[in-house]
């Protein structure tokens, strides 16, 4: 089974964002289940929203406590919500955010932490493409990039028939940008945006 976690605020679509995943999830063949949870429901208040995926029937309904995958649409949240709690060993946090991994990891109190860390500017990329703070297709676009349980195709698909039309295409514009922006970062020298384990971001 793989676990995700979204951490963001009020507004920038992270509910939205897990459902999505889950229909990303399944299009890829697995049995998926997204999670809201919701407490203030109002604009910039810290919402979080759980995902999994499993080859098999998914009993559980609990929200996620040891994630393998950690989503931050907001950085400022790094700090507060401590997003790496209870992260798998070997796990993958993807952040939104113009800064490098090390910063990030020094944001969250993270340096030691086992796991890649990858940053990826989804809110510059969206408001490009849909002149809107809402970075779900972005992010979800990255973690296709960085990891084989979704698809960037089953990402555009998902969006597309959500929000048919010009939102769609915006969204499956943002979404492919950002595949491409972590690819190259994962094939290239990554000058900090990745840092693949806790020993080396402290000996960055």
């Amino acid at each position: 089974m793989r676990q995700v976690r979204i951490h963001g605020r009020g507004g920038q679509g992270v509910v939205t964002a897990a459902e999505m995943l889950a229909r990303a999830g399944f299009l890829a063949g697995h049995e998926a289940q997204a999670i809201p949870s919701f407490g203030s429901e109002r604009t910039g208040a810290p919402v979080v929203a759980y995902c999994r995926f499993a080859d098999g029937p998914l009993r559980t309904r609990e929200p996620v406590l040891a994630p393998d995958v950690v989503l931050v649409t907001d950085p400022t949240l790094l700090g507060p919500v401590r997003p790496f709690e209870g992260l798998a060993p070997g796990g993958l946090v993807i952040v939104n955010t113009t800064t490098d991994a090390p910063t990030v990891r020094d944001a969250a109190g993270a340096r030691d932490v086992d796991a890649t860390v990858i940053t990826v500017p989804a809110t510059t990329i969206t408001m490009t493409h849909l002149g809107k703070p809402k970075p779900a297709a972005a992010m979800l676009a990255a973690y296709a990039a960085a990891a084989e349980d979704i698809t960037l195709d089953a990402v555009v698909q998902v969006f597309d028939a959500r929000f048919p039309g010009a939102i769609g295409a915006a969204n499956a514009a943002a979404a492919r940008e950002a595949y491409s922006y972590v690819k190259a970062e994962l094939a290239g020298p990554t000058h900090g945006l990745v840092a693949a384990t806790g020993k080396e971001a402290s000996d960055a």
